[in-house]
């Protein structure tokens, strides 16, 4: 296991970052151009960055970014 310490800057850093390559993989979800093998590749990273974002935003931030069928309900 590794682990690192980040100042609250550098969290919120991380977040943002985070946040913002998870919206770049939604939005390419979407694209029906995409070969499904390339999209099924792009759910992997996102669920890789999904499990790191959990650990870092409030359970209300990780609600909002969790893929369609992970959603309960």
């Amino acid at each position: 296991m590794i682990g690192f310490i980040l100042n609250d800057k550098e969290l919120q850093e991380m977040e943002y970052l985070i946040k913002r390559e998870m919206d770049e993989i939604l939005f390419d979800l979407e694209d029906e151009r995409i070969a499904h093998v390339v999209k099924q590749s792009m759910k992997e990273k996102y669920s890789i960055l999904y499990s790191l974002f959990k650990r870092i935003a409030t359970p209300d931030e990780c609600v909002k970014y969790m893929l369609k069928h992970q959603k309960k309900g």
